[in-house]
């Protein structure tokens, strides 16, 4: 990765996620299409897989998300390019409005999976405090309106500094050519405090 020039804000996560809220409500709305509930029962039981993959996914993506700003804010005061939201006005609620639905989604999912599957499930309690991580960094950052140099990121209190940039650096690199954001889950999690 070159920084001569600046630091990309989105290191290259954003091709290998798809909209996550679009994509949960449409899976439900095919699966209320089904009257019958074998049908239904069927058809989750399908969209289980995809639909825990696309989480797993997009979590990876929050944590990449602030492990790249972790990362970059060791840069001192590097621009930062591609950020378009800068200069925009905040709105706290449109910004936090993703992941406050996959939050509210994960913490109802378990219904689904018992009603449908007949399993117990409950959600993993890394992912949901990567998720509340997440929330905190947005507002840190003011959803990011204000952030033009790695100075301007902020890191929130839930969140120690890194031990080790290079290898952030190095695994960031290798997920944005792999696509398996999850991946960045276990990296982050050092970082969360309790």
């Amino acid at each position: 990765m070159n920084f001569d020039n600046g630091v990309q804000f989105d290191p290259g996560f954003v091709q290998h996620i798809s909209a996550i809220m679009p994509n949960i409500e449409y899976a439900y709305g095919n699966l209320n299409r089904y009257k019958n509930f074998g049908q239904k029962k069927a058809q989750f039981k399908m969209l289980y897989p995809k639909l825990t993959g696309l989480i797993n996914n997009y979590i990876g993506f929050y944590a990449g998300c602030i492990l790249w700003a972790a990362a970059i804010k060791t840069l001192k005061n590097k621009p930062i390019i591609g950020n378009y939201i800068c200069g925009a006005e905040y709105n706290e609620e449109e910004t936090l409005q993703e992941v406050n639905f996959l939050i509210e989604y994960l913490n109802y999912l378990p219904k689904d999976i018992k009603y449908y599957l007949g399993q117990n499930y409950t959600p993993d309690g890394t992912d949901l405090k990567i998720l509340d991580a997440y929330k905190e960094f947005l507002k840190a950052n003011k959803g990011f309106t204000g952030v033009k140099t790695t100075d301007d990121l902020v890191l929130p209190d839930c969140i120690k500094a890194p031990d080790d940039v290079k290898n952030l650096f190095d695994k960031i690199e290798e997920v944005t050519e792999s696509g398996k954001l999850f991946e960045l889950k276990e990296l982050l999690v050092p970082m969360l405090k309790d």
